[in-house]
């Protein structure tokens, strides 16, 4: 004849069942909550990613231009602007040129040769709107075109001032020969791409100091200011 177990063993199998059902319903309420919150977390994470990343922009322009800019967050207003510098220059080179002035009257001619070096400064007009949009795949910067912002004159030289006979130079023949001398080098700066460099070395500081989790596009609009 066959004994029943006793029951505090009964008791204990019971137990144990009961537990692990509670266990696995505690499994599959978390699980089935993971699944329905996640979403919601997600987005929590890619909100808070983003905002970090805006910081990063706002502190990458205080270092490179002393700013902040208008930060926006796909579309939405994070960063409201404040200006401390009307222009960034980023790019700065020497340019030399020469120029010659050459004029025959009556068979007497008179001739000026000049030879000036000048400090050009090439970058950004700021009193233009400066705004930034940090979106899930990239930051969008939106500001003019980089200009040339300045041309110093360091030095001029005459190498030839030659009168003729009856063809004299006159004051005001040196001073128009030596007002050309700005726009040539003007020219010849933006001839050798001076403002395309300032556009580069702005993306390549950005990047460099808001790192590489989302590219950084510059998004040129026209200049509204008058120039001189």
């Amino acid at each position: 004849m066959t004994s029943s177990p006793p029951p505090r063993q009964l008791f204990s199998c019971s137990l144990v069942s009961l537990v692990a059902l509670v266990l696995l319903a505690a499994l599959v309420a978390l699980v089935f909550w993971r699944l329905e919150t996640w979403p919601m977390r997600t987005a929590r994470q890619g909100s808070e990613e983003l905002e970090r990343l805006a910081g990063k922009v706002r502190d990458a322009f205080a270092d490179i231009a002393n700013l902040q800019p208008r930060v926006t967050i796909n579309d939405r207003v994070f960063l409201e602007e404040t200006k401390a510098v009307a222009e960034l220059a980023l790019v700065s080179r020497r340019v030399e040129v020469d120029h010659e002035f050459l004029h025959t009257w009556a068979g007497s001619t008179k001739r000026v040769k000049l030879h000036g070096t000048f400090s050009v400064k090439a970058g950004f007009d700021l009193q233009d709107s400066l705004t930034v949009n940090v979106r899930d795949t990239e930051i969008v910067v939106e500001l003019p075109r980089a200009e040339i912002l300045s041309v110093e004159q360091e030095q001029v030289e005459v190498l030839e001032f030659q009168n003729g006979y009856w063809n004299k130079i006159s004051a005001s023949d040196l001073q128009k020969e030596l007002a050309a001398l700005p726009t040539l080098a003007r020219e010849k700066a933006e001839q050798a791409a001076l403002p395309a460099e300032a556009e580069t070395s702005l993306r390549e500081q950005l990047q460099q100091r808001i790192g590489t989790a989302r590219p950084v596009e510059l998004l040129f609009k026209p200049n509204t200011t008058p120039k001189q």
